[in-house]
């Protein structure tokens, strides 16, 4: 289970010339920090904020951040008009600090950002998960060295929907030397939240994880609530892609 996640602080910078980001911190990120026995101790707010700037990029928060969201937990529950009307709110928010679209919006959860994709009526916004925005927005700002260890990757069910399943392992390809993906598991079972009430779900998709990562030291996915259930089944820690990107790369001479 993770820990409690501290709150953010977080002081607007000064204006520059740096090309701006919105960063939208999921909910289930502001919520969930490292799991307790997980080597990995810093925050994917945190470490998503320092890989952005290492990029190069100005990080904007939307203002109001602790009463946004794309509303997917109430829709999950059947309360779709209330799910709806957060996700409104969200992206009017969004417009707002993206300066009417001029700015690109970089979500840390593949699956909000897929409720917002399909909830965008208004084409100015430019919504990215952590898999587009990287290869468009970071791969040419950063310089690469991929590590010997071999790492697993999850691809979402979320991040199939976006298109971005091939994107996600040819970037861990550059990344580590040694790639991982299970054969045969399409979706971790997690199903949100249904990983914690209905865990047999979770364990019988993960079935046979635990053999085909043995090799592998880390784990490599784009949904926090995935990572639990990954972790829990697998016997090694599950972490945002943006861990093993940040490891890897420094910036590259220009940026």
């Amino acid at each position: 289970m993770p820990q409690v996640a501290q709150p953010l602080k977080w002081v607007s910078p000064a204006p520059s010339e740096k090309p701006r980001v919105v960063y939208l911190p999921a909910c289930v990120s502001r919520a969930m920090g490292p799991a307790f026995a997980d080597a990995e101790q810093t925050s994917l707010l945190d470490k998503t904020r320092a890989l952005l700037e290492k990029a190069g990029f100005e990080v904007i928060f939307p203002a109001g951040l602790d009463n946004l969201c794309c509303g997917q937990p109430f829709t999950s529950k059947g309360y779709a008009k209330q799910g709806d009307a957060k996700r409104d709110e969200l992206l009017a928010a969004l417009l707002s600090a993206s300066r009417n679209g001029q700015d690109p919006i970089y979500c840390d959860t593949s699956p909000c950002t897929l409720r917002l994709v399909q909830g965008n009526a208004d084409r100015r916004l430019r919504l990215y998960d952590p898999v587009k925005f990287i290869r468009e927005e970071l791969l040419d700002k950063l310089e690469i060295t991929p590590q010997e260890a071999p790492v697993a990757v999850h691809v979402t069910c979320s991040t199939q929907h976006l298109g971005e399943a091939e994107h996600l392992i040819e970037i861990a390809r550059r990344c580590a030397k040694t790639v991982v993906i299970p054969e045969g598991i399409h979706c971790c079972g997690f199903a949100g939240d249904k990983g914690f009430t209905t865990p047999e779900l979770n364990a019988h998709a993960l079935r046979s994880l635990k053999d085909a990562v043995q090799i592998c030291g880390e784990g490599i996915s784009t949904s926090r609530t995935c990572e639990i259930g990954l972790s829990t089944h697998s016997g090694i820690d599950y972490h945002s892609l943006v861990y093993l990107l940040d490891r890897v790369s420094r910036p590259t001479a220009k940026t």
